[in-house]
């Protein structure tokens, strides 16, 4: 049967503790709630460091072992007693944890014209502003905002750029792309780099596709961007080497809360010559401090590797990303490929993995529960990095090596030192972390079986029941 996983109610907050308000108060947790930081919080920084809050105030705690000074507070802050005022816990190092956000009040939609422009595909109904189902937490993007039809690249730049910023924008694509007149997928590899649509430290932002549309663009998430969502989309074989989807920090910004749900990513699995398995980069890309993401009920399919969180070891901070009910299918490698942070991968499908799949390095944690894998090589790994990191697995399909043979699980090792691989199937260290939303989790097999009809784009945001 499905369990739910629901966070503990956080402590009572007085009503003047209030946006914009710089008001600390020290609050005391009872015995039952036994945290370093607010249910519902998020941590960002150990004392000392930075906690990268964003453009919006959000309430920050700064404390551990159950009592912590609260304040509300945006950009980036030093995690410090002379921030918050105090030191709640006088000799012991602190923790910083960042408070969930909160979506941006709806605006009524005007009043529709008489005879409405006809769209050239069904356009499914915006999904209900929520909760993302992981780290992301509750995004809204542009709200009910009336959409903006745009059916190139330089329309949806051009809308985005005329955009304010914050007051929220519902782009609606419904170009398309003949994805079948591309015949070699490594001339169009070669080709020069293609056109990307930035988001770039603006909020509160939609992008989404009609059914039936297709783009051979990239979508780039930059800077201090927040509470965005792309969805129904279709993006593959995109020329040269530029990300599907890239979410990355940018001139002392940090994009975070952002929300990738219900869209189709591909390529090809080609080699080319000269390129090895580096062409068309990546699909689902995080790097240089985003943080805060759910990647929910996508299709990828037909590509060599598929998304990394870092761009290297030395992009490895406190970040928090969730991948759940992602249909991947004969992919090779990065699965993620995390750098640091903390991950958790919940009921997605992995079939056909050809190099490696969950790769998590520099110290960074994953807590891997309710997949199903199969047809799979090395499919939880540590490898190709000057640190290793650590997995707590629990409720996959495969519970033991005895079941390898039955799933097609293979192991190579890497020749890289250090690595781990779980050719022993067990838990290397236990998530470290409360999860911070509910979720429920779902049984492997019901995700093996209803899974590939729920995932992608021009499924009308469909979701699986169990």
């Amino acid at each position: 049967m499905p369990h739910s996983h629901k966070p503990l109610t956080p402590p009572p907050l007085p009503t003047v503790l209030t946006a914009g308000t710089a008001l600390s108060l020290l609050l005391a947790a009872t015995a039952a709630q036994a945290a370093d930081w607010p249910s519902g919080y998020s941590k960002c920084a150990d004392e000392g460091g930075t906690c990268k809050v964003g453009t919006a105030t959000r309430a920050v705690s700064f404390g551990v072992k159950d009592k912590w000074v609260i304040k509300n507070l945006s950009g980036n802050i030093a995690c410090t007693t002379a921030t918050f005022g105090s030191d709640p816990n006088p000799g012991l190092k602190e923790k910083c944890a960042v408070g969930p956000v909160a979506g941006p009040a709806p605006t009524p939609a005007p009043t529709p014209a008489p005879t409405p422009a006809p769209t050239p595909a069904p356009t499914p109904a915006p999904a209900p502003a929520g909760h993302s189902g992981g780290y992301g937490g509750t995004v809204t993007g542009g709200g009910s905002k009336a959409p903006v039809t745009v059916s190139t690249a330089a329309a949806m730049q051009a809308a985005i750029n005329a955009y304010d910023g914050s007051s929220g924008l519902v782009l609606r694509y419904t170009g398309t792309f003949d994805f079948a007149s591309i015949t070699d997928s490594c001339t169009q590899w070669q080709k020069p780099a293609g056109a990307i649509v930035e988001v770039k430290n603006k909020s509160n932002v939609t992008i989404e596709g009609a059914n039936g549309s297709g783009a051979n663009f990239g979508l780039a998430i930059k800077g201090n961007a927040q509470n965005v969502i792309i969805r129904n989309m279709t993006l593959g074989l995109l020329p040269g080497s530029i990300d599907a989807i890239g979410i990355e920090g940018q001139g002392g910004g940090y994009p975070g809360y952002i929300w990738i749900d219900h869209n189709t990513l591909f390529s090809s699995l080609k080699d080319c010559s000269g390129a090895g398995d580096l062409e068309f980069d990546g699909l689902i890309d995080s790097k240089a401090g985003a943080h805060h993401i759910t990647y929910s009920y996508n299709h990828i399919h037909d590509h060599q590797k598929v998304g990394l969180i870092g761009s290297s070891d030395s992009d490895a901070s406190d970040r928090f990303i969730t991948f759940h009910h992602n249909h991947y299918q004969n992919v090779s490698a990065r699965l993620p490929l995390q750098r640091g942070g903390y991950t958790h991968l919940y009921n997605n499908l992995y079939s056909g993995v050809k190099t490696s799949g969950a790769n998590i390095r520099m110290s960074g944690y994953s807590l891997i529960e309710g997949n199903w894998f199969e047809n799979a090589q090395n499919p939880v790994t540590s490898r190709d990095s000057s640190a290793i990191g650590y997995w707590q697995l629990r409720d996959n399909n495969v519970r033991t090596p005895a079941d390898f043979a039955t799933y097609g699980i293979t192991w190579v090792a890497s020749g890289s030192s250090p690595s781990r691989d779980a050719t022993d199937w067990t838990t290397t260290a236990n998530f470290p972390l409360g999860i911070p939303y509910s979720y429920t989790l779902q049984p492997a097999s019901c995700v093996k079986q209803k899974l590939p009809a729920a995932a992608g784009a021009g499924t009308n945001f469909a979701k699986i029941s169990c």
